[in-house]
């Protein structure tokens, strides 16, 4: 029996990349382009590592950030890294590069060469959310207090 073709939910979609929005902008506060912010994450009693947020570009409606984690298994694995573009305009925060791999589409054949899921941009998307609200659930600003 063959298996129907994953279609691409836009509103889920949409969605997290607003929601991402949100979460990012609680974040970073007002960081200009070159600017960095260290949030400090704990689990129980211990820190853990720390989430990263670069302002690469700042444009009238784009902002352009490198979101990345340090921790203490850097030494042993290439630490999480991707590249946001915030849209400001339509209030959106879409993931465009993850782990040096750019240009990712809503829909996939599976399988595919590079081995990415049909919903591959969806689970990006999805991943980053987990990660700025873990960030915010568990984290601390090392400079400015993040707003809840």
């Amino acid at each position: 029996m063959a298996r129907a073709a994953y279609v691409t939910d836009l509103k889920t979609l949409q969605g997290e990349c607003t929601a991402n929005y949100l979460r990012l902008t609680r974040l970073l506060g007002e960081l200009d382009a070159g600017e960095v912010r260290e949030i400090a994450l704990r689990g129980r009693d211990t820190r853990f590592g720390s989430l990263w947020l670069e302002v690469l570009e700042c444009a009238p409606y784009t902002t352009i950030l490198r979101v990345s984690q340090s921790g203490v298994l850097d030494a042993f694995i290439d630490p999480p890294r991707m590249q946001v573009h915030l849209y400001h305009d339509v209030r959106m925060a879409e993931v465009t590069d993850f782990q040096r791999q750019r240009h990712f589409r809503g829909r996939y054949r599976y399988p595919n060469a590079r081995m990415h899921q049909p919903d591959e941009k969806l689970q990006l998307n999805r991943f980053l959310g987990e990660w700025l609200e873990h960030g915010l659930a568990h984290g601390h600003s090392l400079d400015l207090p993040i707003a809840r």
